[in-house]
């Protein structure tokens, strides 16, 4: 996933919130944590990639598995604000 900071200022700390509409669970994480409790999914920065610039974007990878249903979210928040 990538996290674009579309503001003007630079972002120093970062969550990201999600659900999963299907039965996915998470297995492992990369460049941060992704946590699973119940459909909602919390992602955060790593020690070393908090700092997004203005204009600026990082990454979080995360692997998966699904049982019957792999549905896309589609509403992210970052830092508790709505995504565009």
């Amino acid at each position: 996933m990538t996290i674009t900071n579309t503001g003007a200022a630079a972002v120093n700390g970062w969550t990201v919130k999600f659900s999963f509409p299907g039965d996915q669970q998470i297995t492992s994480a990369w460049i941060g944590t992704a946590t699973r409790s119940g459909k909602a999914v919390t992602a955060t920065n790593a020690p070393y990639d908090a700092a997004i610039p203005a204009g600026g974007s990082t990454s979080l990878g995360f692997h998966g598995t699904f049982t019957s249903s792999d549905a896309a979210p589609t509403a992210f928040t970052l830092n508790g604000a709505a995504c565009t």
